[in-house]
């Protein structure tokens, strides 16, 4: 019998971890929209309209949440050449 599927003999299925860092390439301030929105796989234009709207809604919570980010957030590490 062949198993085509990611799980071992106790029938668990193989996970994989995303870790969310500051995007290096795709980035206008700080990273912290890229590197997000390629967390979630979504495009990083929509993650940056949301902080914006999150900010003028929010009496100004999307900016320090991107401060607390920017700060809290690790970059991704760089390209091994």
């Amino acid at each position: 019998m062949t198993n085509d599927s990611d799980s071992d003999l106790n029938g668990h299925t193989a996970t994989t971890t995303r870790t969310l860092r500051r995007s290096r390439t795709d980035k206008m301030v700080a990273g912290v929209c890229g590197g997000l929105a390629k967390t979630l796989g979504v495009d990083a234009a929509l993650v940056r309209i949301g902080l914006v709207a999150a900010t003028l809604l929010g009496f100004g919570a999307g900016a320090l949440i991107y401060l607390a980010a920017w700060i809290l957030i690790p970059e991704e590490d760089a390209p091994a050449y």
